[in-house]
């Protein structure tokens, strides 16, 4: 077996932000052509990683080596709000201090590598959510990396989507670190995980395919369980003997601190049980009372051949209706979704009330606090309620005090489903609600939605989460 040279190595790396641990004492190493993943709970320090390995965040403590001669590219998640009014060119020419000849040429060839056909004068803002995932994928290519880092890259993109891009990272001949809560993507390529812990802040390395490890972090987990439960057990029958032993002599008095000794250095040995992450518990979404026909929507504008085109349509949803808008990245599906909320082509019900999740968070003030986030959406103000919503979706009083920036994208997506407890909503449009969020979470959130008594418009493209969901109605952008 070919023994691989160590480009990426984290020596006991501790890291604070203000007095949040993230990292403590994390240590791992990533050799030169593996195919990485980076698995751990939301807010466990995986982004924090990625933001150490392109040197924008240094460690409190530890040391980190890079091979300084190889050249790292990042794929994130979405494109930096400031880049999205830049040109598909301007923004390329963005990831190069100088000018780059022949530029066009090489994005037209690294397109056709992300299978992504867009005019070079096409603004970026203007892409679909899948179109940009293709994107920022180009980006990183672009600059040629040895080490090439993807955070979510499987977001907004369709079956055909993750098929070429699970293609591409199987030939791909370098370095490549994934975060990833998509398990069958990061089973068909990835030969090792990083596990973090989001309770010990530890970082645990493993050789294998994604589900094997998954196993074996099962099985040891287990283990340490069990060894704990044989202290505990034997610290128990020893209290037992001790309380008997009492104080009658002197002898026994010795005998009873000896064992008392023996029992605090047993519980100094028990294993330190890494947690499995939790699941956020049942949560139902409240419901506007909205009498008779709540939308009316009547036309809609798609995309053909990069040009907008508008389509007369006829869907009359009442409460309780579901509608489902299908089609390829591109056609305007998130575009449609916006115009809605706008009031576009659509008749609502008089005071109705929109819930909305966004593929990018734009329903969100970023300079706000969490906690004003939440208050903005409730009809009443109640603080009772704020933080038993914002405890049910694992959101600490002290995230709530932070800004919305501060959050984790995860964390992001769970506050909006607090947010949506709070404004019992009427209507909810959802644009790939699933992104974003733990798997775990993934059938405890379809449940709230499928239960939820309103008007649901719904643009998904993760078929395991919408099967969760009972749909009525179907609007395929593509076929009219």
């Amino acid at each position: 077996m070919e023994h691989k040279e160590v480009i990426v190595r984290f020596d006991k790396v501790s890291f604070k932000y203000g007095d949040k641990v993230i990292l403590n004492e994390a240590t791992f190493s990533v050799r030169k052509k593996a195919k990485m993943t980076i698995m751990g709970q939301n807010g466990a320090g995986k982004s924090t990683i990625f933001k150490m390995i392109m040197g924008a965040l240094k460690p409190d403590k530890g040391n980190i080596f890079i091979n300084e001669s190889l050249k790292i590219g990042i794929a994130e998640q979405m494109v930096p709000r400031h880049k999205l009014e830049l040109t598909i060119l301007e923004y390329f020419e963005s990831a190069f201090k100088d000018k780059y000849y022949g530029i066009e040429k090489k994005i037209h060839e690294l397109l056709d590598v992300v299978h992504l056909e867009v005019p070079l004068d096409k603004l970026v803002k203007d892409l679909s959510g899948g179109q940009k995932s293709r994107l920022l994928l180009a980006y990183a290519l672009i600059q040629d990396p040895d080490i090439l880092l993807l955070d979510e890259p499987t977001n907004n993109l369709d079956i055909v989507g993750i098929s070429h891009l699970i293609l591409f990272l199987m030939e791909y001949k370098k370095t490549v670190i994934v975060i990833s809560h998509d398990a069958d993507f990061l089973n068909s390529f990835t030969d090792g995980v990083l596990n973090l812990d989001v309770h010990t802040h530890k970082v645990d390395q493993f050789v294998g395919d994604y589900y094997s490890v998954v196993e074996e972090i099962a099985a040891e987990i287990e283990r340490q369980r069990l060894v704990n439960s044989r202290i505990e057990k034997s610290i128990k029958d020893r209290f037992e003997k001790v309380n008997k032993l009492g104080g009658k002599s002197v002898a026994m008095r010795k005998l009873a601190n000896k064992v008392r000794t023996d029992i605090q250095e047993d519980r100094e040995s028990m294993v330190d049980v890494r947690k499995e992450d939790k699941t956020i518990p049942e949560f139902n979404i409240p419901t506007q009372h909205t009498p008779g026909e709540v939308m009316f929507l009547n036309s809609v504008e798609i995309l053909k051949d990069h040009k907008p085109v508008t389509k007369n349509v006829e869907y009359h949803l009442f409460r309780g209706d579901r509608l489902i808008i299908k089609g390829p990245n591109g056609i305007g599906k998130s575009t449609l979704l916006k115009s809605i909320l706008a009031g576009k082509g659509v008749k609502m019900g008089e005071n109705v009330r929109v819930g909305y999740y966004s593929q990018d968070f734009s329903e969100l003030d970023f300079n706000d606090t969490a906690f004003n986030s939440m208050v903005s959406v409730m009809p009443e103000m109640d603080k009772s309620k704020i933080f038993a919503a914002a405890g049910r979706f694992m959101l600490s009083g002290e995230m709530l005090e932070n800004k919305v920036e501060s959050l984790s994208d995860g964390q992001k997506g769970l506050l909006c489903y607090a947010r949506f407890m709070l404004q019992e909503p009427g209507i909810l449009i959802m644009d790939e609600p699933s992104n974003h969020i733990n798997f775990r979470h993934l059938p405890v959130i379809a449940k709230a939605i499928n239960e939820y008594k309103g008007v649901l418009i719904i643009v998904s493209h993760n078929e395991e989460f919408i099967s969760q969901i009972k749909i009525q109605q179907e609007l395929d952008l593509e076929a009219i």
